[in-house]
């Protein structure tokens, strides 16, 4: 892995929400940030200004036998739109799981979540996939 990479942003893209988290690949750990409603560009620029990333992950929503599903295409299309609008390499994670695994990381925790809380959680949780699957000593 490029030592350049110290922070990433991970998002997991949802059609009215954007679930967000930092991710450090020092730590290899990843931490929800608040999510941000579908198309809104200031707010994810202020999150990319404010965090400085060397490279951002989206989740890739793929049916359980990782075939495209409805989501899919969208995702890939909001993935190319972050590298084209902000210039930062983008790539695209496995997210299969991740929105039911932070459901039930809320039900363990007992905290009534919102849904975007959720989303963000589901975000922390593809971009620590990325950071545990990408990044070599």
């Amino acid at each position: 892995m490029p030592d350049q990479i110290k922070t990433v942003i991970g998002f997991d893209f949802g059609t009215d929400w954007i679930g967000v988290a930092i991710g450090q690949t020092l730590t290899r750990q990843a931490s929800p940030l608040k999510a941000v409603k579908n198309k809104d560009w200031k707010s994810i620029k202020r999150l990319l200004d404010d965090w400085q990333p060397q490279k951002l992950v989206v989740g890739l929503p793929l049916s359980m036998e990782g075939q495209d599903q409805e989501m899919t295409a969208s995702a890939k299309r909001f993935g190319r739109q972050l590298e084209g609008r902000f210039g930062i390499d983008t790539e695209m994670v496995d997210e299969r799981l991740t929105t039911r695994e932070a459901y039930q990381i809320a039900i363990e925790k007992q905290n009534n979540k919102t849904k975007p809380e959720i989303d963000s959680l589901a975000a922390a949780l593809i971009t620590e996939s990325w950071l545990q699957n990408y990044c070599e000593d």
